[in-house]
């Protein structure tokens, strides 16, 4: 069996190895490019020579170089506190760079003070765009259903005062119903009356003939007011028949509104009742979209 000799692993041997996988820059104290490899400089859009003596300020965005966090960054850097996360960069073309990077301070030999800056970086850009992008789809269909919640709630709140309306106008159809109903059922009353007192003429016109009768040629001329008088009672009663009937086909029309009248008012208050309900889904879509949106920005935050 062939052994093969085994290589000791150095120092030399991870230095390369980092050197060819990872973005690689060291600045001196002044925040100047003092060291950077071909990974990170191709990153940035630059050749290794141009990057020597930049300052970090130049390769990020003015925002962050005049904000408190990019000032407390360097003084905890200085200070020997590593740093690492997600940083956002500016390329030679002015286009983002995202870069996923360790800030390491480096230390004289007795440790006592930072002599130098490294930082070694992984290119993320990619990764971070497609998430941003996502989370643009997220936001954007977020807005959209609040959009369109809103809309659907405020059709919902008008069609509901049109249907309140038509409520309105059903109580008060009822109401004037109930009332003609009372008018009729007291056109009744007075039509009884009526037809009572056209008997009784007709009985007293009766007993005028016959009184006219016994008086003999003295009693002509009451016996003709008294045929009058059976005449005018049989046309009241004629009268009154055609009255009541009236009343009756009116009575029985006025129950057949109410009953209409009362389907339809239950079918309004059926109505309300969804558009309620939908407006209840609506308002819960738009809270359900502004917590979409909520999180769609935490996610973009985190990753």
């Amino acid at each position: 069996m062939v052994k093969y000799a085994v290589e000791q692993v150095t120092d030399d041997h991870v230095v390369k190895a980092l050197e060819k996988n990872l973005a690689i820059i060291r600045y001196d104290l002044d925040h100047k490019i003092a060291y950077v490899n071909d990974i990170f400089a191709n990153a940035m859009g630059y050749t290794k020579d141009e990057m020597i003596g930049v300052r970090h300020d130049d390769l990020c965005f003015d925002e962050y170089v005049r904000s408190v966090e990019y000032d407390k960054f360097w003084r905890e850097l200085l200070r020997g506190i590593s740093q690492h996360g997600k940083i956002e960069m500016k390329a030679k073309n002015g286009e983002k760079v995202w870069l996923e990077a360790t800030y390491m301070p480096v230390f004289s030999h007795d440790g006592r003070k930072v002599i130098s800056i490294s930082k070694v970086a992984s290119n993320i850009t990619k990764r971070q765009t497609s998430i941003t992008s996502v989370v643009e789809e997220l936001r954007q269909m977020a807005e959209g259903l609040t959009e369109r919640a809103d809309i659907g709630t405020e059709r919902s709140k008008e069609l509901l005062v049109i249907i309140e309306d038509i409520a309105a106008i059903s109580h008060d159809n009822t109401k004037t119903l109930g009332n003609l109903q009372l008018h009729a059922e007291s056109i009744q009353h007075i039509v009884k009356t009526i037809r009572e007192i056209a008997a009784q003429t007709n009985l007293l016109a009766l007993n005028a003939a016959i009184e006219a009768a016994r008086a003999g040629e003295h009693g002509r001329g009451f016996d003709v007011v008294a045929k009058e008088v059976r005449k005018l009672s049989a046309n009241v009663e004629k009268s009154i028949v055609e009255v009541r009937e009236g009343v009756e086909a009116i009575t029985t029309e006025i129950k057949n509104i109410s009953q209409g009248t009362t389907l339809a008012q239950e079918n309004v208050d059926r109505c309300q009742q969804r558009i309620e309900v939908a407006m209840e889904d609506f308002l819960a879509i738009a809270s359900s979209a502004s917590e979409l949106d909520n999180q769609s920005r935490k996610v973009s935050s985190i990753v």
